[in-house]
Formats: C-alpha cells, structure tokens, sequence
C-alpha cells in the first residue's frame, strides 16, 4: 500500500501543478498531507511535516541569503562589465544568445551549485532575453542542463555520495566522466542552437539598433545604487565565498549569511540604504522560501510514512533477473527515473549499494556502478525534491508545471547522450566480461 501511495502521491502532485489546477506551493503543502493522513494518523503526519521542514530549514536559510547576496552584488554592479561584454558579443541575434546560455551557464557551474548558478546567469541574461523577446523557457531549459551536467563535479554532491557509498576514491568516479560530460556538453549547445534557430525564424535577427542600448540604459538608470568604487571588493569577496564554498570551509548557510553581512556593510553602510536593498528583494526571497519549507512537508511525509522505502525497494524489484550481465547499462537508466522520485541520499546510499551488490557476481566493479549511477543526474533536477529549480522559475517568473513539461524531453535527451557516450567510451560496460 506505501508503495502505491508514494507514486500516487507523486504522480498527483505533478499532474495538479502540471494542468494548473494547484500552484506548486498549495500542491506540495496539500497533496502529501491528504495522501499521508491514509497512512499515518494526524499526530504524526504534523510530527512528519515538522521534521521535514526542519531538514530543509539549512536550506531555506542558504536559499534566502544567497539571493539576498547576489542582488546585492548586482545592485551595486558587480555583473555590470559581464552584462555588457554579453550584450557586445550577442548583438541581437537569439542563436548567439542561445549559445552564449549554454556556455556561460556551463562555466558559472564549475562550482556545482545550482542556485548560485541560477542567480548569476539570470541576473546577467535576463535583461537580455525581455528585450530581445526570446523566451525565457529556453533560458531555464538551457540553464537546467547546464547544472545536470556539472552537478557531476565532485563538490556537486552526487559524486561524493556515490563514492562513498561504494567505498572507492572519487577521482577513480569523476575523473573518466569528464569526456562523457564533454559529450553532454555538447548536446545542450547543440540544443541551444536548435532553440536559437527557431528563434531566429520566430522574431528574426534583430537589427534595431536601440536593443543594446536599451539593456545598456537599464544599467547606467540605476546608477543611484550602484558602486562602482567597491568593484575590486566586491569581485574579491565573491571569489572568496566560492572558494570557500568549493573547500567546504563553513556551511553554505552560514558562508551565505556572513557574505550578505559583508556586502551590506561594504556597499551600502548606511541604515536605511540597507533597509531599502532588503525590502526590494524580499518578495524574491518570500517566492522561494515558501517553496522550499512546503517542499519540506512533501518530503517529511513521504520519508516519514514509509513511502520512500517502499518506492525504494520497489525499485529494485521491477527489475528481471536477466538484467544481471547488463547492470550498468540498467543502472544508468534507472538512475534517472529513480533520482527524480527518490532524494540523492535515498538513491545513493540506499538503492546503489545493493545494485552493486548484483553487479559484483557479474564481475561489474564498484567504481563502474558508481559511475553508472551519476548519468542520470540531469532529470534530477527536474524533481519536485530540488529546491533549486523553484528558485529558478521563480526568478524567471514562469510556472513550475509549464517548466516540467517543456524541459523534459530535452533533459532526458542529455541521459541518453550522456549513456550512450559512457559505452562507447568505455567509461561504464555494455556488458560485464565475467
């Protein structure tokens, strides 16, 4: 009964919020209670919503802050000489604009944080994307693959789980998928010039020549709250929280939190300059936050029920015995259905080690599996379990169902792209040798 209650309550909270019946807040506050209250009693459903919440808090926390510090640092106009420089290299033709997405989004996730990544692309894109009349669904598609890419770099997360759970080095996992992230990699350019292309025929090159200048007087209009003399700070202090972020030197909520401080004091050390900078931005922050504390009562009640065992262990017996010389190939696929209905922590340290347990009587070795398990990390990133796609079609101001729908295939493209290439490679085998 849990089992059908974990995907039932799943499958209703994407079909509510993907025909626009319930918005994302009310389905994921409303859907998991009135699922839950069928297998536990009221008590405890409140106790699993609590603990659920308070798990997400650090993140919360995190999410808050961290868009509270880059649109500090975009008020005071960190970003300004890379908006520009994007703006010279686009001009007015969506295909570069595209293309430009794709690489910059890639590169600003070299530090594997998606919410960090979504803030910076967006606040540089953006301005951007509404003049040109681009839509911003391609945006947050292209900006998607980008961190289901890079999200495999070792301080993402996933790598150091699955490495962990199999009891192998990290680099022994990461370091063969970087040609398979290549691959991926080119994929999602390839994607953004199909989408660049198309809309190239929608609107056309543009050739009014106000396009530039009119993102250019956005920036120079909003000289009143711009600092220009704290440029070398700023960037400074930036470079330090992403290093600090990448070695793991504090917590991100608190790296987030100290950094907001900091750049509050160095930009604007007056009161009320403070004041006005925190009320401009809270309706952002309140958009996400609400998100990721009713998310937190989705996912306390389908751990706290039993659910997510059961989705677990049913899992695992969906698949035929046949499957056994075939397990990495089976692996890779199934990581990405299984990491979109079950957290990271679930798949990895609860359905990966016994997969590599069959694997291993078929002389498929760990590290393999490890890798194996990571291919499906792009449709993660399409689950209602990750706080950071709420940020980023909150801060594009488009519906969390209209993003699942038209991203989808084109998430799903990159796994079978990035599968393909780890056989072909080598990386992970078609089938075990023993």
């Amino acid at each position: 009964m849990l089992l059908l209650l974990g995907y039932g309550m799943v499958a209703t909270f994407m079909v509510l919020i993907m025909t626009k019946r319930m918005s994302a807040l009310v389905a994921l506050a409303l859907v998991p209670i009135a699922f839950g209250l069928v297998a536990a009693s009221p008590d405890a459903v409140g106790k699993m919503m609590m603990e659920g919440i308070t798990k997400l808090a650090p993140t919360g926390v995190m999410l808050t802050f961290g868009i509270l510090y880059f649109s500090i640092m975009t008020d005071a106009g960190l970003f300004d000489p890379l908006i520009r420089l994007i703006v010279r290299f686009v001009g007015h033709d969506p295909l570069k604009l595209l293309v430009g997405t794709a690489v910059m989004g890639t590169a600003v996730a070299l530090d594997g944080d998606g919410a960090t990544t979504y803030v910076i692309c967006v606040t540089a894109l953006l301005p951007l994307y509404q003049r040109l009349g681009v839509r911003l669904q391609y945006l947050a598609t292209v900006l998607l693959m980008s961190i289901g890419i890079m999200n495999i770099v070792p301080w993402g997360g996933p790598t150091a789980r699955a490495a962990a759970a199999m009891h192998v080095d990290v680099a022994d996992v990461f370091l063969p998928l970087i040609p398979v992230m290549l691959m991926g990699f080119a994929y999602q350019v390839g994607i953004a010039a199909y989408f660049g292309l198309r809309e190239r025929r929608r609107i056309g090159a543009l050739t009014m020549p106000d396009v530039e200048n009119a993102v250019l007087a956005d920036i120079d209009g909003s000289k009143d709250i711009r600092r220009p003399a704290m440029m070398i700070p700023n960037l400074l202090l930036t470079l330090a929280l992403l290093y600090a972020m990448i070695k793991g030197i504090l917590p991100l909520p608190a790296l987030f939190l100290i950094a907001t401080a900091i750049a509050l004091l160095l930009n604007y050390p007056k009161l009320k300059d403070q004041h006005a900078r925190l009320a401009t931005h809270a309706s952002n922050v309140l958009a996400v936050v609400s998100l990721i504390f009713a998310a937190g009562i989705f996912t306390g009640i389908l751990s706290g029920t039993g659910m997510l065992k059961a989705m677990s262990d049913g899992l695992l017996n969906v698949m035929p015995g046949w499957l056994g010389p075939y397990m990495a190939p089976a692996t890779a696929l199934l990581s990405a259905p299984a990491t979109y209905v079950l957290s990271n922590d679930a798949f990895y340290f609860g359905v990966l080690p016994i997969l590599a347990e069959t694997a291993a009587t078929y002389g498929i070795s760990a590290a393999e599996m490890a890798r194996a398990s990571l291919l499906g990390q792009p449709l993660h990133l399409l689950s209602p379990l990750v706080a950071s796609t709420y940020l980023l079609v909150a801060l594009l101001d488009i519906e969390y169902g209209d993003n699942q729908r038209s991203s989808l295939l084109w998430v799903l493209g990159l796994v079978v792209v990035m599968v393909i290439g780890a056989l072909v490679i080598g990386v992970i085998p078609l089938v075990s040798k023993a």
